[in-house]
């Protein structure tokens, strides 16, 4: 069966979300099998497109709409290393990005740093997120997007509302079912998630539910297969649209049941019984909330401490322009003063020089830090107009609160772009300075991997050599500040995609570590 987006909106709720966990160890003959170990896979996934960017099955024979791997991504236990004890250091930028914001707010330092996170903000976002009662808050779940380069690891952007919980559950658990050790555990997305909604809400196992908008449709199937996962292991945790919100005087109350996904046409079963909650797991962008049903009311019963809401409303957080801060040279003493020196240097080390397209003049004296055009200090941006295709290696994206930054939907790269195209990017760019903040980082060349695939057409294990994009998701697990890594998910690209994300002729599989062998090879590409 193809799956669409309408035949996996329609598809059976309790196959949808049915929970690998519960599955025992695939036969010997199975893991042992290349083959059989695809076929055992694909046979073994949930009754619908868990992916969201790509609805459509590579072959009627697959389930998936991505292609299926015999194996897990190896990783070196070096870098499993890494990948597991990054999550603490990031979540010290974000306190640290945080506490900056709020300094700014306050007088304390730059003025411009809050303005660069403010401008064309709606007023009432803006004073929620520097309400005192949460102005300790931080994302509980942080999932950096991380290139292998030459020099090492690259993180060339933050998500703190990410998608893929569920898909990445899902996946962990059906190659830990082969026997393999993934990064996280078996069930380590599932645990890591149920720890952080305890962890906001302050008190073990809070009824929680995930909030999940229109715009956010294409990933329902995941997140209702991720709550439904959570409720087989006993807890109450329950996916819903924003408009089966309802508010009393008590709280929050949403369905105790499965209701129909974003986008749906199918009614809402009112003969489900309401339940009280007391975390919301915001799986909407801060962009959205004018789209989003029932918004005012969910605001205001956090106000008033009836419901907790993480991630904590506060857009500032959800900006990538907050690379650029962390090497703008008039910040420095603010950051080795913030960060203890091995965290800052660490944090430093993986994230790329960034800079804010900001239109404003220079005076004549000054220059942008750290970047040059065609061999001499750039004054203005416009200066990028004229750069060759050689010197244009270079990646333009919305830094955020905006539809087309998240998903790769705005990114512009400068080298893959015809010179008219190159110069209308950056000049819109410019021009949406007031409501949606751009941003300029150079352009990583990722190395090498190679991985191998299942083609359905010819019943045979493929290799293609690609370029890997890891994402890691952690979890904020205690007041003590405690992270955890919940999993590591690898999408491979064909050689010739300069962009990374999950398509339909990308390999999707966990990371795991072989000791004895690394796919990642020495050559760049």
């Amino acid at each position: 069966m193809t799956f669409t987006k309408d035949t996996a909106r329609q598809s059976d709720a309790s196959a949808l979300t049915k929970h690998v966990s519960s599955l025992e160890r695939a036969p010997s003959v199975v893991t042992t099998d290349p083959v059989a170990r695809v076929r055992w896979i694909n046979d073994h996934l949930p009754a619908g497109s868990l992916y969201s960017d790509a609805k459509r099955a590579v072959h009627p024979d697959s389930r998936a709409s991505w292609r299926l791997s015999p194996e897990p991504f190896w990783i070196t236990e070096e870098m499993g290393a890494f990948l597991t004890n990054l999550g603490s250091d990031l979540q010290a930028f974000y306190r640290a990005i945080n506490t900056l914001y709020l300094a700014s707010v306050k007088g304390t330092q730059p003025a411009w740093v809050a303005e660069y996170f403010d401008l064309g903000r709606p007023e009432s976002l803006v004073e929620y997120g520097r309400l005192n009662r949460t102005r300790r808050s931080l994302p509980g779940v942080i999932r950096p997007d991380l290139f292998y380069t030459d020099q090492g690891f690259v993180a060339t952007e933050l998500d703190s509302v990410p998608g893929g919980i569920g898909f990445s559950a899902s996946m962990a658990n059906l190659y830990a079912s082969l026997g393999d050790h993934v990064l996280g555990g078996d069930d380590g997305m599932i645990d890591g998630f149920l720890s952080m909604v305890a962890s906001a809400a302050g008190t073990a196992d809070p009824v929680t539910a995930i909030v999940v908008s229109d715009e956010s449709g294409d990933y329902w199937d995941e997140m209702a297969w991720l709550a439904q996962a959570c409720r087989d292991r006993g807890h109450q945790v329950f996916a819903v649209r924003s408009q089966d919100v309802t508010f009393t005087e008590e709280g929050i109350h949403v369905p105790a049941g499965v209701t129909p996904g974003p986008r749906d046409p199918s009614p809402t079963d009112h003969s489900l019984p309401l339940i009280h909650v007391s975390v919301i797991y915001r799986f909407f962008e801060l962009y959205d909330i004018k789209n989003i049903p029932k918004w005012e009311l969910m605001l205001y019963a956090a106000k008033k401490q009836k419901v907790v809401i993480t991630p904590p409303i506060k857009s500032y957080l959800e900006e990538k322009l907050a690379f650029a801060l962390m090497h703008h040279p008039a910040l420095a003493r603010y950051w080795t003063a913030e960060m203890t020196g091995p965290v800052f240097e660490r944090v430093k080390e993986i994230v790329p020089e960034t800079w804010v397209l900001d239109p404003r003049p220079l005076p004549p004296h000054a220059t942008v830090p750290g970047f040059e055009a065609n061999g001499a200090p750039l004054q203005s941006w416009n200066q990028l107009l004229s750069l060759g295709q050689k010197d244009r290696r270079l990646v333009v994206k919305p830094s955020g609160f905006d539809a087309t930054a998240w998903g790769s939907r705005g990114v512009k790269i400068g080298h893959d772009l015809p010179e008219g195209e190159w110069r209308e990017a950056v000049e819109a760019a410019l021009a949406g300075f007031a409501t949606t903040r751009s941003i300029l980082q150079r352009f990583q060349t990722v190395r090498r991997a190679t991985v191998p695939w299942y083609d359905f057409e010819t019943g045979t294990v493929r290799t293609m050599p690609g370029r890997a994009r890891l994402t890691p998701y952690y979890f904020a697990t205690g007041a003590d500040g405690g992270v955890r890594l919940g999993g590591v998910m690898a999408t491979v690209v064909p050689i010739d995609k300069k962009l990374i994300h999950g398509m339909v002729d990308a390999v999707m599989v966990p990371c795991a570590i072989r000791r004895s062998d690394t796919i990642l090879s020495d050559q760049p590409t």
